[in-house]
């Protein structure tokens, strides 16, 4: 089972990724050294406050957001993942999702 600090981590690299910055790139806009942000994504080293405060700002999410990593814990069921996502989704969104999925499992 993955550590929280793994969790963390990966969640940073694939936030970071999404955003299209290279570790060098994002590391220079957090203003922290690009072998510290390497060790963050592996799970090593825990950012400090500050440093997410800036990786929110720098990916564009809540701080919050950072933390929601559940999709990458293993053993966890992307039934009840998508069913969590779906329950605060409105009915035309609920809809939209069911076509989607259905035209995926078909």
């Amino acid at each position: 089972m993955k550590t929280t600090k793994q969790l963390l981590g990966a969640r940073i690299k694939d936030l970071r990724k999404s955003k299209g910055f290279s570790q060098a790139e994002f590391s220079e806009k957090l203003e922290i050294a690009t072998n510290f942000l390497s060790r963050i994504e592996v799970g090593v080293n825990y950012p400090s406050l500050d440093t997410i405060e800036r990786m929110s700002e720098v990916l564009e999410v809540e701080i919050k957001d950072l933390f929601e990593f559940a999709y990458l814990q293993e053993g966890n069921s992307e039934v009840i993942n998508i069913e969590k996502l779906l329950k605060d989704a409105g009915e035309e969104k609920r809809r939209l999702a069911y076509k989607i999925i259905r035209s995926l499992v078909r």
